[in-house]
């Protein structure tokens, strides 16, 4: 039989934000086989791909060559022709200076069928980003896009620039930081104002952005000054003097900030999301690895007859979902536990509990085991008290709670472990002086840290979650440069971005 012939999809990324490429590219990402990716692209792009995914950076770093134009259309069509569906994922918008019709004019020529999905190109982003309103009802009512690379070797005639210079709008300069002496030259010399204010936009929309103000006169001075380098647009026209001087973008709380976040590999990305959102740029390295306990036994015993207690007490948002899962799955439903009072250690722990439709009881205003059996201990004489927790973990719940004349169970309902070996490239990183911040979310995390880095933890500022971990990371040998004042992930954000001095002045959303 003839083997079917596979599909391209030309698919813009955007220009840094993983946030802004569109749901279609994200929809053919996952039926991917082969992604062959520019190097601007931002990596965070790649996990819509799925694991059997082959991907392949097409483009050149520091002590890389890239692929020739060449060698990239004929990776595309004999992809393709074994049956593959490939996603060529471009920064930016394929049709705008993406060189996308070179490849396409080779997959037509070998007769393999592709679709393009665009993508949100550079100037439009420095028009969100850096809140540059590049057209304006008074000032631009056109936009023109303009290369300040030409192809090597073109024989056809180059930009005009007296009309450039005469255009009723704003110029958007790309690839434009090293030929700005020929095009600022050639716009002043045809009659565009030496005045005239220009905004130099790099790396627009990730989270070291970064944007430089200057004039069309200056504008090479400023470049050399500066030491300014690619990826930049340049924004040439009266509207660069409407934007702010430090856009909504640049503004957030944590912008610039380098975050290793520590929570286990499930439960990372809610934070990172929330980080993300502040303006921080995350890289994640579980410190703790989370997974059923080692015998289900006691636990399935305890749910079976959980009606007999008049208390089920839950020290971490882990032990409420591998609980309460198991109950679904294996002893019925939520209904289980209609006559019986619920507990939480602290807050992040009740919010847990609310995604069941289920409300603690009791929430200590401390986040520690004491403040909660002192709470519990009252009225406890008599009183069955389950206690939900991990396989590792203080007894001072249990131990109080018993010395109150309470009958205590406890069931391990998880099992924490620590991640053998860091990263090499978050390791590096840290190494590197390239971090700013590592999130320590719980006692056993701050342990396996010091284990996972030693030394190099000194490099970074810790974010403590609660005075019980600032404890442990202390006998560690450190010192935690923050604490959060409520024990959640949004406490623990609010304390880094309190630190810098531009907390947020409401509550920072949860992803």
């Amino acid at each position: 039989m003839r083997q079917k012939t596979g599909k391209v999809y030309f698919v813009g990324a955007g220009p840094g934000d993983a946030g802004l490429i569109a749901l279609k590219g994200v929809d053919r990402l996952r039926q991917a086989d082969l992604v062959l990716y520019d190097h601007l692209v931002n990596p965070a792009i790649l996990k819509h791909a799925p694991p059997h995914a082959e991907r392949v950076c097409l483009g050149r770093g520091p002590h890389k060559k890239g692929l020739s134009q060449e060698e990239i259309n004929a990776r595309l069509v004999a992809a393709a022709r074994q049956g593959h569906i490939v996603v060529r994922l471009k920064g930016g918008d394929p049709e705008v200076f993406g060189r996308t019709a070179d490849e396409t004019e080779a997959l037509d020529r070998a007769g393999i069928p592709w679709e393009s999905i665009p993508g949100v190109t550079a100037a439009l982003a420095a028009a969100s980003y850096a809140a540059i309103p590049i057209t304006h009802a008074d000032h631009s009512s056109a936009v023109a896009l303009v290369t300040g690379q030409q192809r090597h070797g073109k024989s056809s005639v180059s930009l005009d620039y007296g009309a450039l210079a005469n255009f009723p709008g704003t110029l958007v300069f790309y690839m434009g930081v090293t030929t700005a002496p020929q095009w600022s030259e050639a716009l002043i010399r045809h009659g565009k104002p030496p005045s005239t204010p220009v905004a130099i936009v790099r790396r627009c929309s990730w989270n070291d952005q970064a944007m430089v103000r200057c004039t069309l006169g200056t504008v090479v001075e400023v470049i050399a000054q500066r030491g300014v380098r690619p990826p930049a647009v340049i924004v040439v026209g009266q509207v660069v003097s409407l934007a702010p001087e430090t856009s909504w973008f640049a503004g957030r709380p944590l912008f610039g900030a380098r975050i290793l976040v520590t929570r286990p590999g499930e439960q990372a990305e809610s934070l990172a999301e929330l980080l993300l959102e502040l303006g921080a740029e995350v890289r994640c390295q579980p410190a703790i690895e989370i997974s059923d306990p080692a015998d289900w036994g006691p636990v399935d015993h305890a749910l079976q007859h959980v009606e007999q207690y008049q208390w089920l007490v839950f020290s971490s948002p882990n032990g409420v979902s591998y609980l309460l899962n198991r109950l679904e799955e294996k002893h019925g439903d939520l209904r289980k536990l209609g006559g019986i009072r619920l507990a939480a250690m602290g807050p992040g722990t009740a919010e847990e509990l609310r995604r069941y439709r289920l409300r603690a009881d009791v929430v200590p205003d401390q986040y520690r085991a004491e403040a909660l059996a002192e709470v519990l201990a009252h009225g406890a004489r008599g009183l069955r008290f389950l206690l939900a927790r991990a396989c590792r973990g203080r007894e001072v719940l249990a131990e109080r709670l018993a010395a109150a004349g309470a009958e205590v169970e406890q069931v391990v309902v998880y099992r924490s472990t620590d991640v053998e070996k860091a990263d090499p490239g978050a390791a590096a990183a840290l190494a590197a002086g390239q971090i700013d911040w590592i999130t320590v979310t719980s006692s056993a995390i701050a342990r396996s840290l010091a284990r996972l880095f030693g030394e190099d933890l000194r490099r970074a500022k810790l974010a403590s979650i609660s005075p019980i971990t600032s404890e442990v990371i202390r006998r560690l040998g450190f010192e935690p440069a923050v604490e959060a004042r409520e024990s959640t992930m949004e406490g623990v954000a609010r304390a880094m971005a309190e630190e810098t001095g531009r907390a947020p002045t409401g509550e920072p959303e949860s992803a």
